[in-house]
């Protein structure tokens, strides 16, 4: 993993919603710059503590940016080669990182290469890019693999060196560009040895690039090892922290964060509570008082965290299982940071403290945590690395607690009461519903 990877907090962007983009490709091609909309945003992204603007689609799409048709334009919806440059200078300007969205899985049916197939039929130069089956006649479109069933989506054959080498350039482009690393979407439908060709070629190039897999199942650090990934995404900590806190069954929390210690030792992950993709943190807890507490466990865990815009205002958002179902969840964004709504300061300046904290503690990264005491709606923690100690405590219940709470000190976020500080026999009182992290 790049070194500079330890240090960094992304601000996730979905730019499409954010912007405000029509929901389709304009037929005439008409280009819209929206994307300069973002740069007046970058501001907000330092002063929240965020050092990396992870982007999601910005390449032209036919709807939704993850049905691309052309991987080596800016979406005329989002602006030109021009608009891209100049984010990424006023990002780098600001000491911001910026991520990219690949999507190498499938293209959309609009594709070029696609095109190809269904007007040139078999002989079509693009035809090994795709897993296609012709019909016995001389007409008619083949049958393809798509992701998950969805038709506009066509699946790329990952076993052709012609895939390969294109998913090759179209990643060392934009690296080129000044991208400095790449989310690869819907990672875990592609096969490990595909990305074990690409990637070091890309590096070979770009040694100091980030690349980070969704994966959302199956065994993290095997996809890792076989991939030569730097990370994936850490989706059964997302679920464990919503979910504890909301069902009172903080033993699942407990139970995951040993799996995530585990996950340590190979790589580390990409951590969120939120992203373009699912419910928004505001929005999957019943009492938005526990809303601290989700934050408090993101940001002293192992880990890279990411923060999907608006959540840092505790916007709320329920994804749908239809067509459509994302919006909620990837809305517009006013002109600028004033003229946000006022209510959701307060969980904004929660991230800053927070994220400051993980500054203060750059250790953190690659820490391990240690359960104090756990049962269903009150636990504390010890998280440690290289010599430092954190400790955590979380009650969810509505009466006030006393936790074990070893070797803590003073408090440094939330709120409590430190009984015979510094000893093995250190408790800290917490109020109904409170928090804190302490020093170790």
């Amino acid at each position: 993993m790049p070194e500079w990877v330890q240090d960094a907090v992304w601000w996730h962007v979905y730019p499409l919603g954010f912007v405000g983009a029509e929901r389709e490709l304009p037929a005439d091609g008409a280009v819209t710059p929206r994307l300069r909309r973002l740069t007046g945003w970058l501001d907000y992204a330092v002063e929240l503590g965020a050092n990396g603007l992870a982007l999601g689609p910005v390449f032209a799409a036919s709807t939704h940016g993850y049905d691309t048709v052309d991987h080596r334009r800016i979406d005329p919806r989002l602006g030109t080669d021009a608009d891209f440059d100049a984010l990424v200078a006023a990002a780098h300007d600001r000491g911001l990182r910026v991520l990219l969205d690949g999507v190498f899985n499938h293209v959309g049916r609009e594709h070029p290469a696609f095109r190809a197939v269904r007007e040139q039929g078999p002989s079509a130069p693009t035809a090994a890019w795709f897993r296609l089956r012709w019909p016995h006649g001389p007409d008619g479109e083949p049958e393809y693999d798509t992701f998950e069933g969805h038709g506009q989506l066509v699946a790329l054959d990952h076993s052709s060196p012609a895939v390969v080498d294109w998913v090759t350039e179209v990643m060392t482009h934009w690296l080129d560009r000044g991208a400095d690393g790449w989310r690869l979407d819907a990672a875990y439908a592609v096969p490990t040895s595909f990305w074990a060709t690409v990637l070091p070629r890309v590096r070979a190039r770009h040694p100091d690039a980030y690349v980070v897999g969704e994966v959302i199942h199956g065994d993290y650090a095997r996809v890792v090892r076989e991939s030569g990934m730097d990370a994936v995404t850490q989706y059964e900590l997302w679920k464990a922290i919503w979910s504890s806190v909301d069902d009172g069954n903080l033993h699942e929390l407990a139970h995951a964060l040993g799996r995530h210690d585990g996950f340590l030792d190979t790589f580390v992950p990409l951590t969120f509570v939120g992203n373009h993709d699912v419910t928004r943190i505001a929005s999957r807890l019943t009492d938005v008082r526990h809303l601290p507490h989700a934050l408090a466990v993101l940001f002293t865990v192992g880990g890279t965290p990411s923060v999907y815009a608006g959540d840092e205002q505790a916007f709320t958002g329920v994804k749908e299982d239809r067509a459509g179902g994302d919006d909620a969840v990837r809305p517009a964004f006013p002109d600028g940071p004033d003229d946000l709504a006022p209510y959701g300061w307060e969980t904004y300046r929660l991230h800053q403290q927070l994220i400051g904290l993980r500054r203060r503690h750059r250790w953190l990264h690659q820490a391990r945590t240690t359960p104090l005491h756990r049962d269903n709606r009150r636990f504390s923690y010890a998280v440690a690395a290289d010599g430092g100690r954190l400790v955590v405590a979380l009650n969810l219940a509505d009466d006030s607690a006393a936790l074990p709470a070893a070797g803590a000190g003073e408090v440094l976020a939330g709120a409590g009461t430190v009984r015979q500080p510094g000893t093995d026999r250190a408790v800290v009182e917490l109020a109904g519903h409170g928090w804190a992290v302490l020093a170790g």
